[in-house]
């Protein structure tokens, strides 16, 4: 019977082995990384002198939405990875061994925030270059990246069950951007929701992307006064929704993902 204990120690196992694979394929983590800076730069000098925010600079309205847009968007990693060992066979290799079924979900997801810690403090050293700025304490913009984190764990198990389920990465990745795509752009990622159509501002300020970056720019201090007023529950109290939606999607996904997993490794 496999216990709590192994399942920690199989789960810190897997963690360390797709650590040990960025390492010796950097091209993982350079193009992890290149992506986001291309879009701060694009978004801060292409974008950034026509779209006008009243009452602060655009990098600092930027950065928090590129923050979440490249956590979100990180998050098919874990989906593409899981479908890629599947289609090698490396998952058939695991089931050889005595350890725990929920070890290689949990490891790889694990993996993937050591990855997108890497990846915001890229961004954060771009964005520091190009002018964004953090007006508050050293805690409270601890807790803007843990917001951050938590939202993009949460989404890597969604992309874990997809992986599960499509099992090529090819597959992953597109069908994860059709999603993915619309979600946060649909969403006050890079402009204030105010001039939506009335419709489309109801989505975007129920989006979740929409409250975390909401909640970065807060604890982030990359807010102003002169900033429209968004009256959603949902970014009063962004923080709360996003946690709300962590716990959401981690009570629905895991044991999904867990069962899914059994199913096909004992096919």
């Amino acid at each position: 019977m496999i216990t709590v204990g192994q399942t920690v120690s199989d789960s810190l196992t897997i963690t360390r082995r797709n650590l040990i694979k960025v390492k010796r394929v950097p091209d993982l983590l350079v193009f992890a990384t290149l992506s986001p800076i291309m879009f701060v730069l694009l978004f801060r000098y292409v974008f950034g002198s026509a779209i006008p925010i009243q009452g602060i600079s655009y990098a600092e309205f930027l950065l928090p939405g590129i923050f979440a847009q490249t956590v979100v968007f990180g998050a098919t990693i874990t989906g593409a990875s899981i479908a890629e060992d599947l289609q090698k066979g490396l998952i058939d290799r695991f089931r050889s061994l005595p350890m725990s079924r929920s070890a290689v979900l949990v490891g790889r997801t694990f993996a993937d925030v050591g990855l997108n810690v890497v990846t915001i403090a890229v961004m954060m050293i771009t964005g520091l270059i190009v002018g964004w700025r953090i007006h508050t304490s050293p805690l409270e913009a601890v807790a803007g990246v843990l917001i951050l984190l938590l939202f993009a764990y949460a989404m890597s198990w969604v992309m874990a069950y997809v992986g599960l389920l499509v099992r090529t990465p090819e597959v992953v990745n597109n069908a994860s951007f059709i999603v993915i795509f619309p979600l946060t752009f649909i969403a006050n990622t890079f402009v204030p929701t105010n001039n939506f159509p009335s419709v489309l501002r109801v989505i975007a300020d129920w989006n979740p992307v929409s409250a975390v970056v909401q909640a970065a720019r807060n604890l982030f201090g990359n807010t102003a006064p002169a900033l429209p007023v968004n009256q959603a529950w949902s970014l009063q109290h962004p923080a709360v929704y996003v946690l709300i939606w962590v716990v959401l999607l981690l009570v629905v996904f895991v044991p999904l993902s867990v069962r899914t997993y059994q199913r096909t490794a004992s096919r």
